[in-house]
């Protein structure tokens, strides 16, 4: 019986050691090696500081700048907090959240359906992304604050249209950090 106890003990100081170890830093040191910018978190630095991360969403309130999908991650876009309400369609308060969104954004832009991703959480709360449609949403109030063209607002978004990974997978999208740095530089 004594030997099975130190066979056991033996194993688990092992198996600690290589899977708890020793294959989590092999993991990193690879990732690190070919993919040093994504292992880093993705970071995008602006004067040499960084600003944020292509990864996570931040929060943009000013008309002159294009807004992210909402949040419910902790105190909005609270990346130590991610994940989505929980509410179900049916909820009271998710619905008249909703709701409020869609009629503050229809008095923003008259006539045009409002882009769903604008009025919905992704399932994490820190998506960075939205729809092409929800930027060409956006560009009428972007144009009036910044005092530019729609159309200039319009070739701007264009041009950040990031399409289907491997022509494929997932939807075409615009990163909104990305976007909004684009902004600034085209109106400085």
């Amino acid at each position: 019986m004594h030997s099975v106890w130190k066979t056991s003990i033996r194993f688990t100081i092992v198996t600690t050691l290589l899977l708890g170890l020793g294959y989590p830093l092999a993991v990193t040191g690879i990732a690190r090696a070919l993919f040093p910018r994504k292992a880093a978190g993705s970071l995008i630095l602006k004067d040499g500081r960084v600003i944020g991360s292509e990864l996570l969403a931040q929060s943009f309130t000013a008309d002159r700048y294009f807004h992210p999908r909402p949040s419910a991650a902790g105190n909005g876009y609270d990346a130590t907090n991610s994940g989505g309400s929980n509410l179900a369609q049916s909820n009271k308060a998710l619905v008249e959240r909703i709701q409020g969104s869609i009629d503050k954004l229809s008095a923003e832009n008259p006539g045009t359906p409002v882009p769903i991703d604008l009025v919905t959480a992704s399932g994490s709360g820190l998506d960075p992304d939205i729809t092409p449609d929800a930027a060409f949403f956006q560009a009428p109030r972007i144009a009036r604050a910044r005092d530019l063209s729609q159309d200039r607002v319009r070739q701007l978004i264009q041009q950040h249209i990031t399409g289907r990974q491997l022509g494929l997978l997932g939807e075409p999208r615009v990163n909104v950090l990305d976007l909004n740095m684009a902004l600034d530089k085209l109106t400085k």
